[in-house]
């Protein structure tokens, strides 16, 4: 008798679980979202440490040997240019900015230098300098290529040569700032939205849908004041709370990205100005007025906080897509891209961590976050007006 109790409630519970729709999402969406986030990410990582297949590095030689020169020239690998002399400090400056992808700089008379050299004698081999920007990936890509073709062209000569053995010269051309920029660009936008949006639900469902739930929404929908005050005044309100608590994780990913690199790279967010900063302020402004406008609209519609939740969840996963795009490179250049929300903010972010701040389009950005939240208070305003959705049981 009691098995079969335990049965009809297992039958029964699993029932529930089946035929509700939104329980069902909740179960199995987490794994999806693993699936698809983890994929798009694999996939974003792979293009920004690969470089386009069809790209051929530049390369400039200095006293390029006979011996190497077929060897550099038939690989492919390369688009070969004679360096002129005394040239070297502006070539170096060309890899600084990315305009060139490698030098290399090979001593006078290097094949008779390595002829002439003797393994035992104790002294230091012809050494080969290259000069390379390991934030740029096909600068990097360059200069690993050009390693291996040395290094195979040594194998056969018992160690006759060095690369980069002058421990006091710099040939990693990369700048703090360049290593910065890369890496906050790569990272800081997916972690912004998803933080953002974090805390726009920690707040919005609550005040809305949480307000429904138990039954307080009226007696505010009652009083004299204009729907749409109400409206404006809550979107403000979720806001500035969804801002406390994104700044607050925001810190903590910042001040925890060092570590997270393991130590391996110096992060140093002072190498942005104020101006840079306050150009990503007034952008995440106007993200959260976006997030917090739909958030509200749809927690509207729900009877719960966790029905809320739940319908939110496919914005949440759009939301996380968008904010992996900043993996796939630079920010868009079209003004049209800035016109639609996230994304532009997103495009936004990638831009000012860039060094590649474009005041027209962050104006464009807020301009069309401001104008969809606005859309969002008449949407919501609407909704309040409406007892049919308001007070839905």
């Amino acid at each position: 008798m009691r098995i079969n109790t335990i049965f009809t409630i297992f039958k029964k519970e699993l029932s529930r679980f089946f035929k509700d729709r939104r329980t069902m999402v909740a179960i199995l969406m987490p794994g999806i979202l693993i699936y698809v986030i983890y994929s798009f990410m694999g996939g974003a990582m792979g293009d920004a440490f690969m470089p386009d297949d069809d790209y051929i590095p530049s390369v400039c030689v200095e006293n390029m040997p006979e011996s190497l020169n077929a060897l550099f020239t038939q690989s492919g690998l390369f688009s070969l240019s004679d360096a002129e002399s005394g040239k070297i400090s502006k070539y170096k400056e060309s890899i600084k900015n990315e305009e060139l992808d490698l030098l290399i700089v090979f001593p006078e008379n290097f094949d008779k230098k390595v002829n002439d050299y003797d393994i035992s004698s104790g002294t230091a081999a012809p050494n080969i300098e290259m000069y390379y920007n390991s934030s740029a990936v096909n600068s990097s890509m360059a200069y690993q290529s050009a390693v291996s073709l040395l290094d195979y062209h040594e194998s056969q000569m018992i160690n006759r040569f060095d690369i980069n053995n002058d421990i006091d010269t710099v040939f990693d051309l990369a700048t703090e700032e360049d290593m910065t920029s890369m890496i906050f660009s790569m990272i800081m936008p997916m972690l912004l939205i998803m933080l953002l949006f974090s805390g726009c639900m920690a707040v919005a469902p609550e005040s809305i849908a949480g307000e429904k739930e138990r039954g307080t929404i009226a007696s505010l929908l009652i009083t004299p004041t204009k729907r749409s005050h109400i409206a404006i005044g809550k979107i403000l309100a979720l806001s500035v709370m969804a801002l406390i608590s994104g700044t607050s994780s925001t810190l903590g990913v910042v001040l925890s990205l060092p570590k997270l690199m393991g130590g391996t790279v110096t992060l140093d967010g002072s190498v942005y100005t104020l101006l840079d900063y306050t150009m990503l302020g007034i952008v995440i402004l106007s993200t959260v007025l976006v997030l917090i406008s739909v958030i509200s609209i749809i927690s509207a519609f729900a009877k719960t906080v966790k029905e809320a939740s739940s319908y939110v969840t496919p914005l949440m996963i759009a939301s996380m897509l968008i904010g992996l795009s900043g993996m796939f490179g630079a920010s868009a250049t079209s003004p049209v891209f800035y016109a639609i929300p996230l994304y532009n903010s997103v495009q936004c972010m990638i831009s000012i961590f860039s060094f590649d701040l474009n005041v027209v389009n962050i104006l464009i950005t807020v301009a069309a976050n401001v104008a969809v939240t606005g859309i969002g208070v008449f949407i919501l305003t609407r909704m309040f007006n409406s007892e049919k959705i308001m007070f839905n049981k």
